[in-house]
């Protein structure tokens, strides 16, 4: 099997809620549903390395302070919210 190029995209299938995809197609139209979860994805495996590399640091180190939490939040995010506050990486 051919490795495939860099940019080249692959089709996939993905199930998931009905109500959660009327609410993507709603957001995005139907040809905006692939850029939509491809961003979606994206920004997931960089939380998910962002997660792994403080837990590497707190296994090293301490864990991180509330303090320093907010400030790499107000790094990342501004002054706005934190999107996502909660733990859960299944959203």
């Amino acid at each position: 099997m051919k490795s495939p190029r860099p940019g080249s995209t692959e089709n996939i299938s993905v199930s998931m809620p009905s109500e959660l995809l009327s609410a993507l197609r709603t957001r995005t139209g139907k040809r905006g549903v692939s850029a939509y979860v491809t961003a979606a994805v994206r920004h997931q495996l960089a939380m998910d390395g962002l997660a792994e590399i403080v837990a590497a640091y707190e296994d090293e180190h301490e864990p991180l302070s509330e303090a320093e939490v907010q400030a790499a939040e107000l790094e990342l995010f501004g002054d706005t919210a934190a999107p996502y506050v909660s733990g859960d990486s299944a959203a």
